[in-house]
């Protein structure tokens, strides 16, 4: 083991101040392992695989799962794990994604990425770290009769991409006696040793919207003899969303934003088609379930008018994700007796989407964000920029976070 991973390592206390050491000795445990588990963030982190082709690191975590004795099940294309520790008529979830961003890796540092163009630029190399350090932990306290019940780590392919992989791993089997489920998700803006909680909404669905519209064309001269195609595109990047904050409740946290829209070359010449892509965003559940046909209704409103054709696509993203507030309360007090009262924080509501979602759909569960910035440093690199880097003390602090989290909600009676 390098001597930059003894360094740091030693770094972590094996009591943290205000922390409940649990039966097992999690700290020690922490001790002797916080280099091995920073070595096997580094070792995702130069060796990143994008949506779908996770095999690697879906194999080096399979690989630790049974050094350790336990029996993990891979999906049939490899890329995604369960893995049960534990005896139990009730599951408690821990969940963790494997993949990586199509984005170059810019930093300098010795872990750096090695394929050209792909790079863990959104800490799914820290969260799958953290879920196996969680659940290595969790099957020594297991051997020693200290787990009470039965927890399932989650390893998932595809989170970045469509089609996600949320749903697979639960058609695969993933919250088949579940009872409760939780995730941590990296946060830059929040210094290493803190662990952002919020119950209710704190990610949005996102979906996609896809306009495309057609008429004969002409001359600019004579619009009056042919379809305005560039006027009809424009109505509907315009009024659409402003009809959509009319049609819904606006406590949904509903928003509609385009991102993409082309027309045309020529300014003497009217074009014959015409496209436009936006996103749609919101918090409520029950709204989210209607828009499709409303907003779909809508296109065809603005449209009606201007003589244009028009084919719409929406497509379904993720879910809003929905903390649970026991759930959340679990999660919040596990994180007080791992970390201390005053390292856990209230976060903010993110409009980002987040596959835990479909999860969260079926099963009481919360996310919560774990701090991975450099306290002090003054600089945020953000989630999904090329030069994204963690504190990576954040990974054992996770792992505390976890541990604790899964034996107070195995401890829950059952409702």
């Amino acid at each position: 083991m390098t001597s930059a991973l003894s360094t740091l390592t030693s770094s972590w206390p094996e009591t943290l101040p205000g922390a409940d050491p649990l039966p097992g000795q999690l700290d020690r445990w922490l001790a002797a392992h916080g280099a091995e588990l920073v070595a096997t963030r580094r070792h995702i982190h130069a060796h990143p695989e994008l949506s779908g082709e996770e095999f690697h690191t879906a194999e080096l975590v399979a690989e630790k799962l049974r050094a350790a004795g336990l029996s993990p099940r891979l999906l049939p294309r490899g890329n995604g794990i369960l893995c049960d520790i534990g005896e139990g008529d009730r599951v408690v979830g821990l969940r963790a994604d494997l993949d990586a961003l199509p984005l170059p890796d810019t930093k300098d540092v010795p872990y750096r990425s090695t394929r050209e163009g792909v790079a863990h630029a959104c800490g799914h190399d820290v969260h799958t770290t953290v879920v196996l350090g969680a659940g290595l932990a969790l099957a020594q306290l297991a051997r020693e009769g200290e787990l009470g019940g039965r927890v399932r780590l989650i390893f998932q392919p595809s989170e970045e991409k469509q089609p996600q992989g949320a749903p697979e791993m639960i058609a695969f089997g993933a919250l088949e006696d579940m009872s409760t489920v939780y995730a941590l998700h990296c946060d830059p803006r929040l210094p290493v040793g803190l662990l952002g909680v919020r119950p209710g909404p704190i990610t949005a669905a996102a979906d996609i919207l896809e306009v495309e519209i057609e008429g004969p064309g002409g001359h600019t001269s004579r619009p009056h003899l042919t379809v305005d195609l560039v006027n009809a595109l424009s109505r509907v990047v315009t009024d659409v969303p402003a009809l959509l904050n009319r049609r819904v409740d606006p406590r949904a946290g509903l928003v509609m934003v385009f991102g993409a829209i082309g027309a045309g070359e020529a300014a003497n010449a009217i074009p014959n088609t015409g496209f436009a892509r936006a996103t749609v965003r919101v918090l409520n559940r029950d709204v989210w379930r209607t828009l499709p046909d409303l907003v779909t209704d809508l296109v065809h409103e603005v449209l009606a008018g201007t003589g244009a054709k028009a084919s719409v696509k929406y497509t379904r993203g993720v879910p809003p994700a929905i903390n649970d507030r026991m759930a959340n309360a679990v999660l919040a007090g596990a994180a007080s007796a791992a970390l201390g009262a005053d390292q856990v924080v209230e976060t903010e509501i993110s409009l980002g989407g987040e596959d835990f979602a479909f999860y969260l759909d079926q099963v009481p569960g919360a996310l919560a964000r774990l701090g991975v910035g450099v306290p002090g440093s003054g600089k945020i690199t953000d989630l999904h920029q090329s030069g994204f880097d963690v504190d990576e003390r954040a990974i054992g602090y996770g792992v505390r976070v976890l541990v604790h989290a899964a034996l107070a909600a195995t401890d829950l009676p059952a409702c």
